[in-house]
């Protein structure tokens, strides 16, 4: 159980990828505007997530590594990707033609999005991952459940985004200060708030 907990904090909060590692931030920055969009958004990166793990993961254990092809893990790992983006995409665009067009191009671009490629590189990065669960073995089952719960971490910065920048919209802000300055701002006061998260790890 503790190790569960361990995971789960270092996953949503001390180890976010959006304010800790500062990766994703192009969704965070352009599906952020309304909160249907980031929430559909954070949902998909956080499928995508985890399913990623759930197949890089082994055949990056039982089939590269043995063979000795570990080395060309990225390509591998972004070929993967690309076809578990181009699935949902047909699924999404199938079942929710709304929320498709809402994400537009940044859909797509989810195959590029260096937070799911990260997330992928980390669960095999034993040392690291063996750190974040507080000393326990990593395994199959912990590399898929951290990257699901990355990918909730995601859909949470991107909540609490959406949620500022639309009550934004309902004040007045300098003129100088007006679209992406105000995101700025915003998002790097998000990040300094989860920086109080990094303390109790």
């Amino acid at each position: 159980m503790a190790t569960f907990i361990a995971m789960v904090l270092a996953a949503v909060l001390t180890n976010n990828f959006i304010t800790v590692q500062t990766l994703g931030i192009c969704p965070f920055l352009g599906v952020s505007k309304k909160t249907s969009s980031a929430i559909g958004m954070g949902v998909a990166v956080s499928i995508v997530m985890a399913l990623s793990a759930a197949v890089t993961w082994p055949i990056y254990e039982y089939i590269m590594v043995p063979l000795g092809f570990d080395f060309l893990e990225i390509i591998v790992f972004i070929f993967i990707i690309a076809s578990l983006v181009q699935m949902l995409e047909k699924i999404i665009q199938k079942l929710s033609p709304t929320l498709y067009n809402a994400m537009g191009v940044y859909l797509p671009l989810i195959t590029t999005n260096c937070a799911v490629l990260g997330v992928c590189e980390l669960v095999i990065d034993k040392a690291a991952m063996v750190s974040l669960l507080g000393g326990a073995s990593v395994n199959f089952l912990w590399a898929v459940l951290y990257a699901l719960f990355a990918g909730i971490g995601f859909t949470l910065i991107m909540v609490i985004m959406s949620g500022l920048r639309e009550r934004i919209n309902h004040v007045r802000t300098p003129k100088y200060l007006n679209g992406f300055p105000i995101s700025m701002v915003t998002a790097s006061l998000i990040c300094m708030a989860f920086m109080v998260f990094t303390y109790i790890a």
